[in-house]
């Protein structure tokens, strides 16, 4: 469940946006082309404004993704950092979950 979630994650990350080191930043198609008609500028711009917040989304959910699937990597998985058990229920609606609400 969470390697496809992940997966999911790398997918929408990459058609939104570009990696830049260990970080995802939101991107626009065509975004700083040199001789860019008006019109195709402001959609680029607009994209780029809906691709931020987006991408900056993605990728904490992402990351999270990636700490739980290291938890399982450890034997730690579906134990709060204090060491108790998180709640199935919890876990079923977030599988990347760290903690009780």
């Amino acid at each position: 469940m969470l390697s496809a979630e992940k997966d999911s994650l790398e997918e929408e990350l990459a058609e939104h946006g570009k990696k830049v080191g260990t970080d995802w930043q939101g991107t626009a198609a065509g975004f700083g082309a040199e001789e860019a008609d008006p019109i195709d500028a402001a959609d680029a711009l607009e994209e780029l404004v809906i691709n931020v917040p987006l991408v900056e989304e993605l990728e904490k959910r992402y990351k999270e993704v990636i700490a739980a699937l290291k938890r399982m990597e450890e034997g730690t998985y579906g134990l709060t950092e204090g060491g108790e058990p998180i709640d199935i229920d919890r876990l079923r609606a977030n599988p990347a979950a760290q903690a009780n609400i």
